[in-house]
């Protein structure tokens, strides 16, 4: 009886929902508090046309080979090598990529405020 208990249990934990997320394709949504809408940041990302560098999971022609793919950006640590991955930098590095890296290749796309806090709403989705 206690086997069959516990068989179901375990049957019952690892088809929860909560236990997915090693794979990307079960990845589990959640929001980071950016001040932005995610849904606005794809659209922003595909205006801005990030995807002509950037290989971008969720936007479309988003199949850039000239800087780095931003799969699970969310689970990074540093962004752009230099700063600690949290919302505020992400902002500031989307806006401003000068300002952190001065010999960046990113160019400056012209974000406003908003704009920065919806791509990086969009981007803490890539998990």
């Amino acid at each position: 009886m206690r086997i069959a208990i516990l068989a179901a249990l375990t049957v019952a934990v690892i088809s929860s929902p909560a236990c997915r997320g090693n794979n990307p394709d079960e990845a589990v949504a959640y929001q980071v508090a950016t001040g932005g809408d995610a849904n606005r940041g794809r659209v922003v990302i595909e205006q801005k046309n990030c995807g002509a560098c950037h290989t971008i999971p969720g936007i479309r022609r988003a199949r850039g080979m000239v800087a780095p793919p931003l799969y699970w950006f969310s689970r990074r640590t540093f962004i752009a090598g230099q700063l600690p991955n949290t919302p505020a930098n992400l902002v500031r590095w989307v806006q401003s990529p000068v300002s952190v890296e001065p010999r960046t290749a990113m160019p400056m796309v012209g974000l406003s405020d908003q704009e920065a806090r919806d791509v990086a709403a969009y981007l803490y989705t890539l998990r």
